[in-house]
């Protein structure tokens, strides 16, 4: 079995009809996984309700600023934080149970040893400690890797980010803690403009990995054995974390990238021969189609299903 932590209170964050971060691309992977012939091997569950807990991590992470800049907007009817990032009137509260799903995942990972999948939303490795950005409200995966330093079995927590976009927030915001690595496979040049080679963070637990557009899963696969897996190896975590995001999809409409649903399945058996204990967050992905197969194939590498 594996758990998929899921809420139909993610579809609350409205976004408007032409953002292509919408409610439907959960609707699209929940569809595709309760359809899938292997349905019967996922465990749902609810994210556990937002508690004081949650609140005390993201500030550990976010300044105050931040999170009272999303509440404010929230609360006065929504807006807009930049150009790309809305705000609607339940975007706060579902923002934050988003932090708790990822929260419950790291536990429900570490207790069974196997992975989890948190299917939640608005995305967040664009967020930094005080900026929300790029579509995202709270850095999901950093605060993740935080409250799992506080596990007594987690010394090393590390974070593999596929999504086709650098996920400039996660990486300043763990790049100075050396019981966190980071690796960012991503298009460059592309949005958000950073994650260069030479970025390797204080302790060189920063591993940036830019591609070229148009790369097929041929550069993906070389950078895997040649970079990615000799890199996350080396730091042997005792918590994985998959910033999961699938718009390197050759259908996606926000990147350049060739890779196709199959592929990321490959990229996961890469991760399972690190370690099971893998907490995968949705981040990117806006072609719904793709997004969908690309979910599924991940997840039936974790259930040892050919795909």
């Amino acid at each position: 079995m594996l758990t998929i932590i899921y809420s139909e209170k993610f579809l609350k964050h409205r976004t408007g009809s032409s953002h292509p971060e919408k409610p439907e691309r959960l609707t699209a992977i929940a569809t595709a996984l309760k359809n899938a012939p292997w349905s019967n091997q996922l465990d749902w569950q609810l994210p556990t309700p937002v508690a004081q807990k949650v609140f005390h991590i993201i500030q550990q992470i976010h300044s105050q600023e931040h999170i009272n800049r999303i509440q404010e907007i929230a609360t006065h009817g929504g807006g807009y934080i930049d150009p790309d990032t809305p705000v609607s009137p339940q975007s706060y509260d579902v923002a934050l149970l988003a932090v708790s799903a990822w929260l419950d995942g790291v536990d429900g990972v570490l207790i069974k040893g196997k992975p989890a999948f948190i299917l939640a939303r608005p995305p967040g490795h664009h967020a930094t400690k005080d900026q929300a950005m790029g579509f995202c409200l709270f850095s999901n995966a950093a605060i993740a890797a935080n409250y799992a330093l506080t596990k007594p079995t987690v010394n090393r927590v590390a974070i593999l980010d596929w999504d086709v976009h650098h996920g400039n927030g996660t990486e300043a915001i763990v790049a100075t803690n050396p019981q966190i690595a980071y690796c960012s496979l991503h298009q460059y040049p592309a949005y958000p403009g950073t994650g260069k080679a030479s970025d390797r963070g204080l302790y060189d637990n920063v591993l940036n990995i830019p591609l070229q557009p148009y790369s097929t899963i041929a550069d993906y696969d070389r950078a895997f054995q040649e970079q990615v897996i000799p890199f996350l190896t080396r730091f042997n975590p005792d918590l994985l974390i998959i910033s999961a995001g699938y718009d390197a999809n050759e259908l996606d409409p926000l990147a350049a990238m060739c890779l196709h649903p199959p592929d990321y399945g490959i990229f996961t058996n890469y991760c399972l021969e690190i370690t099971p204990k893998i907490l995968f967050g949705l981040e990117g992905g806006y072609h719904l189609q793709a997004l969908a197969a690309s979910v599924q194939a991940t997840i039936a590498s974790c259930l040892k299903i050919n795909y």
